[in-house]
């Protein structure tokens, strides 16, 4: 088992403090996490940092903390782009970076970015085959449905050969295949209950089975929304609270996704969601974080081996 912790995002507009997230860093690389990953909302009206800036941010603090994202909506980047700011982020960081990439569904304001929402799966597909070509090939010549090269070279690739790992989110049985025809793990959504994450990992391994492929080199990961407190229902208050304002409402399977209690508490629901399949733990709190982590690591991951 590998644990994760969420690299802090969410700042009102001035709120930054940058040695208050320097030390956090500093202090996840010590406590032993394994990662440390974001996630993206170009759009909205909660304060959040982007992704990549913060993962800069992140790597300029750390020496061998793994930095990641889950995930980008890849549909809303152009993947030349993309690609030339992940492979020159994984040189930064001599190798540390994790690629999370999902469509982002059909609900998106593509317009806003340029794209439009037809065939937006098949954009998403090509856009990932067409980064794969940026970061591997010498020489790119692709003529795609969406993007044509001839010719063409960027430089310098990944650190990491031939390409940072790709994990791929969804939850639908075709997106589910689609990361095992084109990813190198998967990653279950913060907002997907124990019961269906479980679901997932049949499909992906049912998928890995039928392709000749063993889950030995496709690692599946999970977020978890989590808030430990020794008075239980503040901390399911508390974080209800958050994912309410996180999400502007909170459904029925976010709130049974969301961990919350006494160490104990966590510990037995955190041991359902290793049973379910899960090798990554993405620990995600919302609110003190710092505490969460120091927390986490000295009363839950002892408890988890």
């Amino acid at each position: 088992m590998r644990f994760a912790i969420a690299l802090p995002q969410f700042y009102p507009d001035g709120s930054f403090d940058p040695a208050a997230f320097g030390d956090y860093l500093t202090r996840a690389e010590e406590l032993g996490y394994h990662s440390a990953w974001t996630q993206e909302q170009v759009l909205g009206r909660h304060s959040q940092l982007s992704p990549i800036e913060a993962m800069t941010f992140a790597a300029a603090r750390t020496t061998t903390l793994r930095l990641g994202c889950t995930v980008f909506v890849s549909t809303l980047h152009t993947p030349v782009h993309l690609a030339k700011s992940l492979s020159s982020l994984d040189q930064l960081s001599r190798g540390r970076i994790e690629v999370g990439v999902g469509t982002g569904g059909k609900g998106r304001q593509f317009a806003a970015f340029g794209m439009s929402q037809d065939r937006y799966l098949a954009r998403f597909t090509e856009g990932i085959e067409l980064m794969k070509a940026l970061w591997t090939r010498s020489t790119i010549d692709f003529d795609g449905e969406f993007w044509r090269l001839a010719n063409a070279g960027m430089e310098p690739k990944p650190f990491q050969k031939p390409h940072p790992p790709i994990w791929f989110g969804g939850s639908g049985p075709a997106a589910l295949h689609r990361a095992v025809d084109h990813g190198n793990g998967f990653f279950g959504a913060g907002s997907s209950p124990t019961a269906t994450f479980a679901d997932q990992v049949q499909i992906v391994r049912k998928a890995l089975a039928e392709d000749g492929r063993t889950s030995e080199d496709f690692p599946i990961a999970k977020r978890v929304y989590i808030a430990v407190d020794e008075d239980a229902g503040r901390a399911r208050e508390r974080i209800n609270t958050a994912l309410r304002d996180l999400y502007g409402t909170l459904s029925a399977d976010v709130a049974a996704a969301a961990i919350a209690g006494t160490p104990a508490d966590c510990v037995r629901e955190l041991r359902k969601v290793i049973d379910a399949g899960a090798e990554l733990i993405l620990f995600t709190p919302m609110f003190a974080q710092a505490e969460h982590a120091e927390r986490l690591a000295a009363e839950v991951i002892p408890r988890l081996g």
